[in-house]
């Protein structure tokens, strides 16, 4: 039976304490990858959903170039089990899904960047992500078959207090979900898309990165 079902807890770390968990998990955790990651969350602005009430993701997103349609399927919070429907397509085909998503009548998003480091821990996938100049989180999640969710959900949870790391609850979460929206991302409205959009973004983003690690 496929696995689709992504079991995920999370929670906010400090500066100092992402620093801890970076440096843990290099010593003890295998690394997996860095992630490079825009995304373009529509559900914030779909009737009937929003931040609180979704029962669907609906998003697009690239993730080191590669281009991706993904849905989730199920409500979402600090604690979650959302069955994830996920396509990848053709490199430097994301301004083209932009434009084929406004014609399906999803014209405006929340536009997110993050930097995620990426380990595996005790059978678990930990990402530590950067929500650049603004704050950190981590995500602790293993792919599930339906009726696992409550047990894997439990070892979560235990490995996490094992860790030191302090889970959201639901209202924690949804409540960072929005300082986020006003403070650290931006709403894209597919009346401003000019050809190659993303792309220019996208490469004026890696610039200022650049500029910062040059700076230090």
């Amino acid at each position: 039976m496929q696995k689709n079902i992504e079991v995920e807890v999370r929670g906010r770390l400090s500066d100092e304490k992402y620093e801890k968990l970076l440096a843990f998990m290099k010593e003890n955790a295998e690394f997996l990858e860095t992630k490079k990651r825009l995304l373009l969350d529509y559900s914030t602005f779909l009737p009937g959903e929003g931040v609180k009430e979704r029962t669907r993701d609906i998003r697009l997103r690239i993730t080191n170039g590669q281009p991706e349609i993904i849905t989730k399927i199920g409500s979402w919070g600090g604690k979650e089990s959302r069955k994830e429907l996920s396509i990848n397509t053709e490199k430097g085909s994301f301004d083209t899904l932009v434009q084929n998503y406004a014609v399906l009548g999803y014209k405006k998003a929340i536009l997110a960047v993050r930097n995620t480091e990426v380990f595996q821990y005790k059978n678990i996938e930990f990402a530590l992500v950067e929500v650049p100049g603004h704050s950190y989180y981590f995500e602790a999640e293993r792919m599930a078959v339906s009726g696992e969710e409550e047990k894997i959900h439990e070892e979560l949870r235990n490995v996490c207090e094992e860790i030191d790391l302090v889970l959201f609850d639901n209202e924690g979460f949804y409540a960072y979900i929005e300082e986020l929206n006003r403070e650290a991302n931006e709403v894209f409205e597919y009346k401003n898309h000019t050809e190659g959009y993303f792309d220019k973004y996208i490469g004026n983003h890696a610039e200022i990165e650049k500029q910062k690690l040059n700076r230090k």
